[in-house]
C-alpha cells in the first residue's frame, strides 16, 4: 500500500521503516526536517507539509498520525479533515485517551472520512520485534488498511478490538497493567539489592526468565539494563508517566472497579519525583509535636 506517515520520532520513523522493508510506499511528514530526510535515506518520500504530504496520495487515502496525545493530535485530525477527501482513512497510532479518539471519530465521519484509533505497544523494539496493535473504528476501514496492520505487527500481533476509540481503550488499560508489573519487579529486585547477600542482580534475572511463573520480556530488559550496569549507578529513580496510567485508574473509579496495584504503581510514579516529600515532614513534624520524636533536622 501507499501510506502518509506524520510523525518520526522513536516510533514513527521505526514504523516508516518496517513498512518500507514489508514493501509499502511512505510518504513522509515532520516538523524537523533532520527526522524527514533520515527516512527518506530509508526509502521514504518527503513532504513539505501535511498538504503535500495528502497530494502525494491516491484515493482512497490512508495517514498515519504518530504524534503525541492531546493538543499535537488534535490540531493534526482537524487539519487532515480540511484536507482529505470522503472515503479517506486517518489513523492515530499515539497514545491518545480513548475518548479523544471517539470525538475524532464524530468529527471524522460528519465529513465521510473514516478515523482508527490504533494502541500501539512495542516501543524502541518494535522495528526488530513487530508492534502490538489494537484498532477500533469502522471495520470496512479496518480492513482496507489490515495490510499496512500485517505488516507493522508480529504474527497474531494485531487486534480488530470493536467501534471508535475501542483501540485506545485497550491500549490504557495495557498500559496501566504495565505499571502495576514495573512496580512489582521494582520493588522485588530492591529488596533483593539491599539484602545482606551480594547477588547478581542480572544473574537473577536470566534465572527467572527460565522457567519461572514470574519470566517476561520486562524481565529480560531487566537483564540486560543490569548487564550494563550492575546497581544502576547512574540512573536516577525518577519516573515519568504518559497519561495512560492515570487514565486508567481514573476508569477503574469510574466504573466502581478496585484496582489497587494499578492505583498504588501510579502514586509511587508520583513520589519517585519528589527530592523531598513535604508530608513527609508534617507528619515528622506532628510525631515530635505529639510524642517528642526526635526530627532529623537540615
Amino acid at each position: 500500500m501507499k501510506i502518509g506517515m506524520i510523525g518520526l520520532g522513536k516510533m514513527g520513523g521505526n514504523m516508516t521503516e518496517r513498512l518500507i522493508r514489508g514493501g509499502h510506499q511512505v510518504v513522509a511528514f515532520d516538523r524537523s526536517q533532520e527526522a524527514v530526510a533520515a527516512t527518506v535515506q530509508r526509502g521514504a518520500s518527503a513532504a513539505k507539509s501535511l498538504q503535500n504530504l495528502v497530494s502525494q496520495l491516491s484515493a482512497p487515502r490512508a495517514v498515519w498520525v504518530m504524534v503525541p496525545s492531546g493538543a499535537p493530535t488534535d490540531s493534526t485530525v482537524t487539519e487532515l479533515l480540511s484536507l482529505l477527501s470522503p472515503g479517506d482513512i486517518i489513523i492515530d497510532g499515539g497514545n491518545s485517551r480513548y475518548t479523544d479518539s471517539i470525538r475524532h471519530a464524530k468529527e471524522a465521519e460528519a465529513k465521510q472520512i473514516q478515523f482508527l484509533d490504533a494502541g500501539t505497544s512495542g516501543g524502541i523494539w518494535g522495528l526488530k520485534e513487530g508492534y502490538c496493535l489494537m484498532i477500533g473504528g469502522p471495520r470496512s476501514a479496518f480492513d482496507t488498511v489490515e495490510p499496512i496492520f500485517k505488516t507493522l505487527a508480529p504474527p497474531d500481533g494485531y487486534l480488530y478490538a470493536g467501534a471508535a476509540g475501542a483501540g485506545h481503550f485497550v491500549k490504557m488499560v495495557h498500559n496501566g497493567i504495565e505499571y502495576g508489573m514495573l512496580q512489582a519487579y521494582g520493588e522485588g529486585f530492591e529488596i533483593l539489592e539491599k539484602s545482606d547477600y551480594k547477588l547478581d542482580l542480572q544473574a537473577i534475572a536470566h534465572l527467572w526468565n527460565r522457567g519461572s511463573v514470574i519470566r517476561s520480556w520486562l524481565l529480560e530488559l531487566a537483564e540486560l539494563a543490569f548487564g550494563r550496569e550492575a546497581h544502576l549507578e547512574s540512573v536516577r529513580g525518577y519516573v515519568e508517566d504518559s497519561g495512560e496510567g492515570r487514565w486508567t485508574v481514573q476508569q477503574a473509579i469510574d466504573e466502581n472497579v478496585p484496582a489497587p496495584v494499578l492505583t498504588l504503581s501510579l502514586i509511587a510514579r508520583l513520589a519517585s519525583r519528589q527530592q523531598e516529600s513535604f508530608s513527609a515532614k508534617v507528619i515528622a513534624a506532628l510525631r515530635n509535636e505529639f510524642g517528642g520524636h526526635a526530627v532529623q533536622k537540615k
